[in-house]
């Protein structure tokens, strides 16, 4: 679990007793405190209890009421909890009343699914990308992290020996703040020039999007082992826990020669996801923008699959992949079968990444949409002729070129469109269809 010292440094420590805490929301109020409870388990917090109050209107100095703060503090020495989870984004200062009224230490979702992200992020782009998140969560909250935020500070990198620790603080988290994103600005132009490489390629990416815990990962791995080129070496971590995976993850995925295609694992979503979060990982899921098809992952065994569903499409939404082609899979098909009317999507397949149900028909639906206005074809340019060979090279998936006394010999898969444009110089061999 995530705290932060004096200086604003961030520290870990682990083992804690909770008792979370949330305000009712009518008939999503269990849903929302259940995944509240998963996500302080995924911290590595026990949960001995849950308190839940339905106020007139939240109260400004401790969002609950007086009296539900003072049974809150006699639950908290009853049950020796040593800390409160408040499923309400709070401010600073109610945090401070809070933690002076319980006698323990006080946290908000937010900081606990932050706190859940900088465990597992990987990456350095990730970990600067979550670091961002948090340092933007703390600055307006530094007012109400306690009294020793106010105590005078001086020397190297102050304004004078007057000046408070909690205006140092700010200066020193702006411009921190600023250092992450010039970084990340650096890597995000690296991660462009490496994804205009793979489009220059002609490989086509298909990402896997989907609720945390929907079984992305699950899928990656099955498609993996199951293609010729599968290798449990590539597999990527799968665990059935809230954001096992956070990093993006790329592998390359061969059904069949010729059929080949990009595949990206993403983070998961969550409902309240800090929308700190969600900007700082927007360059990252800008990969997702530029994709060739989504498959969007759902877990039919969850009570709240529409839910999550809905939760995951308006994220998906918010980084502008909503008008790119979606195969919708209701994956954990083994454990309860989904109800599919109206589902959205372009095609949607219940399927099992655990045992296998299923699996084969997603591939071929897969290639199906991504090669089918394909053909495989072989192209006889002149040498004078030049510019049709970049073009062809640069649109078409090469799988030879030979320089022949007749002219380059181009041998590869088309777009039926690209063919037909220099078709008197080509010949089909084949078609790229996959016959599903």
């Amino acid at each position: 679990m995530l705290r932060f010292n004096e200086n604003n440094e961030i520290i870990r420590e682990d083992e804690y007793d909770a008792i979370i805490v949330g305000l009712y929301r009518g008939r999503d109020t269990e849903r929302s405190m259940d995944e509240l409870e998963g996500l302080c388990e995924a911290d590595g917090i026990s949960v001995l209890g849950r308190v839940v109050q339905d106020p007139e209107k939240p109260n400004t100095a401790t969002l609950i009421g007086k009296g539900k703060v003072e049974e809150l503090a006699e639950v908290c020495r009853n049950m020796g909890a040593d800390t409160v989870v408040f499923n309400d984004e709070l401010s600073g200062v109610q945090i401070r009343n809070l933690e002076e009224a319980l006698d323990v230490r006080v946290i908000d979702r937010t900081v606990l699914i932050l706190d859940i992200f900088a465990d597992r992020a990987t990456s350095r782009e990730g970990k600067l990308q979550v670091e961002l998140a948090q340092l933007q969560y703390r600055m307006p909250r530094l007012t109400g992290f306690g009294k020793s935020l106010s105590r005078l500070g001086g020397g190297i990198g102050t304004r004078g020996p007057g000046e408070k620790k909690l205006e140092t603080d700010r200066r020193h988290i702006a411009s921190r703040i600023d250092d992450i994103k010039a970084e990340l600005r650096k890597l995000e132009k690296n991660r462009k020039v490496q994804s205009a490489g793979r489009s220059k390629s002609g490989v086509p990416v298909v990402a896997l999007m989907g609720y945390t815990n929907s079984g992305k990962s699950a899928i990656m791995n099955y498609m993996i082992r199951m293609t010729d080129e599968g290798d449990e070496e590539k597999t990527v971590s799968s665990r059935d826990m809230l954001f096992a995976t956070l990093d993006t993850q790329h592998r390359k995925i061969v059904p069949e020669p010729g059929n080949e295609f990009l595949l990206i694992d993403t983070v998961g979503f969550v409902s309240g996801l800090p929308h700190s979060l969600v900007e700082a990982f927007k360059s990252t899921l800008d990969e997702v923008r530029a994709a060739d098809l989504l498959i969007h992952v759902a877990d039919s065994s969850s009570d709240d699959c529409d839910f999550r569903i809905k939760v995951t499409e308006k994220v998906i939404g918010e980084i502008g992949a909503g008008g790119l082609p979606v195969i919708m899979a209701y994956n954990k098909c083994d454990l309860k079968q989904p109800d599919m009317t109206g589902s959205g999507g372009d095609y949607v397949v219940p399927v099992s990444a655990k045992t296998g149900e299923n699996m084969d028909l997603l591939v071929r639906k897969i290639e199906e949409m991504l090669f089918s206005d394909r053909v495989r074809a072989e192209f006889v340019i002149p040498y004078d002729k030049g510019g049709i060979t970049s073009e062809l090279c640069e649109k078409g998936r090469i799988e030879s070129m030979e320089y022949e006394e007749r002219g380059t010999v181009i041998r590869g898969m088309f777009d039926r469109e690209d063919f037909g444009r220099y078709e008197k110089y080509g010949t089909i061999q084949d078609s790229g269809e996959t016959g599903v």
